[in-house]
Parts: structure tokens; C-alpha cells; sequence
């Protein structure tokens, strides 16, 4: 699941999170590794312009601040970036940061990676944003060589090049965290299934799903890529039971049956996991949804495959 209170964006944040801080983030964070959710994702911007304010909001906590402070708090649930925005940071600083936070963690980064949206932020920090998707090409290819195993890590490319550097601590993870790519466009899917050990969903609706997993698929076949892939979906919004409140017109409601009658359809579609929102209108609310659903509804969808709500192998989420 995405954290709750460190985005708040008016398109997905409750009401009750703006008044939130780190004593909640901890309390959701403890609670998703004591029911074994898989991982925990925070996202990232820098600055918010004005101009998107009031949809955007401007609280978007540090994401490599944030998985660090919970790293400490947690022993299970990987710590996922969903996703950093990488091309406004050179991949060198990307690969310090968040090899630190594998090391922290144990071994529990995923990395995911984005384009980014926003001219203006790219703008204040330099970086180009007509290119950015040539950018985060080359930087995912950097950061697989600045997070492998070697000390002195080395990349050459037209943008980026390094070598006789050392970096130390290396990852706890080997030989490398694993690197997800998001974005639904036809550019993004492509870089995910060339580059990516998997691939983020960024609020696809689930009659989209198979168009895109058809297209990964292809693009890796025709690459002769047939290592590991994981695929992520993001689901509607949950609610465990009947609400006694309006949970919104696409909100998922019903017995834990129902629903997970409904959420394995994304197996179905070719989803590896799946990401979840609880619709709740305090943190006790969604600390009960997040229970119910880890107790009455992960176990109906735990069959063969890997679950939201069940603890994912070494390699990553989505590796069932």
C-alpha cells in the first residue's frame, strides 16, 4: 500500500491526514509489517508551483527521508520509492541515497522510478524537462551500475560517466535492489519492459490493465528478455464490509468474499500484486480496514500467486 499523510494530493488524501504527522505514519507502518503487507510506497516532489496547489497540494514528505525513518520501525514490508522522479537528481546521488536505505533496511528497497510531470520543478532544479524520458533512460541504466555489487562502480553514457569512484555501504540486497519502472504511456512501458525489473501501475483503471500487461509482455518477447518481471496494479479503493458513510462512487465495499472475488480479476489480468487504498475517516478506521483486509480478504486471494497482504520473497513484490 501507498502511505497515507506523506502525499496529500486532494485526488486521493482523506481529510483527517492533514492534520497528521510521523507519530501516525509509524503507527500504519508498524501495523502493515505486523499483518505482513508486502511493502509500504511513498512518493516524490520537490516543490509543488502554485498553479497546481490545490490539486497537488504542497505536503509531499522526502521519500528517502521517510523509508529511512521507517526502516527503523519495521522488519518485514519492503520499502518501495513509487515513484522518485529520477531525473532530477544525478543518478549518483540517487544511488548514495537510497543504498543507504537498503543497507538500513536490511535488504527491503524497491526502487521505483518516474519522468515526472512538472515543468516548473524541473525548471528550479536545473534539470531538462523536454528530455526527460531520454534522461530517465540513461539513469536507470546508471543506477543499475551504481547499485550492483562493485565498490568502484562504472557507466559510461552521453549524459552521465563514472568510474574510479567508491561508494560505500553497497546494498544490502544483492546483486542489485530491484528497479520498477512507472507510467502507462506507450514510451513508459516501453522503458519498463526493456529496462525495468517491473512495472508500476500510475492509476490505470483495471479495463486498461490488459491492453498494457499485452504490451509489456510483447516488448519483452521481442527483446528476449525472459528473466523475472513483476507487475503492479492499483486497485480502487477498498473498504472491508458494509460503510455506514458514503466511501465515494468507485469504492470497493462489501464481505471479505466480495471483494476478494472482485480483486482476483487482477490476477486474471496478469498483475504479480497489488496495491491498496482504504477509504477511512481517522487513523483507528484505517488501522481496522487495513486488519480486516490483512485477517478476512488476503487470505481468500492467497492461493498460487503472491498477495497484497502476504510477505514477498527475496527478490521483491510481485516474484509469487
Amino acid at each position: 500500500m501507498q502511505l497515507p499523510v506523506q502525499s496529500q494530493s486532494t485526488l486521493y488524501a482523506e481529510p483527517w491526514e492533514a492534520a497528521a504527522g510521523p507519530a501516525e505514519l509509524l503507527e500504519i507502518a508498524r501495523t502493515a509489517d505486523r499483518l505482513g503487507f508486502a511493502y509500504l510506497a511513498s512518493c516524490d516532489h520537490v516543490a509543488v508551483p502554485a498553479r497546481l496547489a490545490a490539486t497537488m497540494g504542497t505536503v509531499w514528505y522526502d521519500p528517502v527521508a521517510t523509508l529511512a525513518f521507517l526502516a527503523a520501525a519495521t522488519e518485514r514490508t519492503l520499502l518501495m520509492s513509487h515513484v522518485a522522479v529520477a531525473g532530477l537528481r544525478h543518478p549518483l546521488i540517487t544511488a548514495k541515497q537510497y543504498a543507504t536505505v537498503d543497507r538500513l533496511s536490511g535488504g527491503r528497497l524497491v526502487l521505483g522510478v518516474g519522468a515526472g510531470h512538472v515543468e516548473e520543478e524541473f525548471a528550479a532544479l536545473g534539470a531538462d524537462f523536454g528530455q526527460r524520458g531520454a534522461v530517465l533512460d540513461e539513469t536507470i541504466d546508471a543506477l543499475k551500475a551504481a547499485l550492483g555489487p562493485g565498490e568502484f562502480p562504472e557507466f559510461h553514457g552521453e549524459r552521465f560517466s563514472f568510474h574510479g569512484l567508491g561508494q560505500a555501504p553497497r546494498p544490502a540486497r544483492t546483486p542489485r535492489p530491484p528497479l520498477w519502472v512507472g507510467g502507462s504511456s506507450a514510451v513508459a512501458l516501453r522503458r519498463a519492459a526493456l529496462r525495468g525489473d517491473g512495472w508500476l501501475s500510475q492509476g490505470d483503471r483495471r479495463e486498461q490493465l490488459p491492453s498494457r500487461v499485452a504490451r509489456l509482455r510483447r516488448l519483452r518477447a521481442e527483446a528476449g528478455k525472459d528473466g523475472p518481471f513483476a507487475i503492479g496494479a492499483i486497485t480502487e479503493p477498498l473498504y472491508v464490509g458494509t460503510p455506514g458513510w458514503d466511501t465515494g462512487p468507485r469504492t470497493l465495499t462489501g464481505s471479505p468474499e466480495a471483494l476478494a472475488d472482485s480483486l482476483r480479476a487482477y490476477r486474471a489480468i496478469g498483475a504479480d500484486q497489488i496495491q491498496v487504498r482504504f477509504r477511512c475517516r481517522d487513523l483507528p478506521e484505517l488501522l481496522d480496514q487495513m486488519t480486516g483486509f490483512a485477517e478476512a480478504v488476503a487470505p481468500h486471494l492467497d492461493d498460487q500467486a503472491t498477495s497484497a497482504a502476504r510477505q514477498c520473497p527475496p527478490d521483491g513484490p510481485g516474484s509469487g
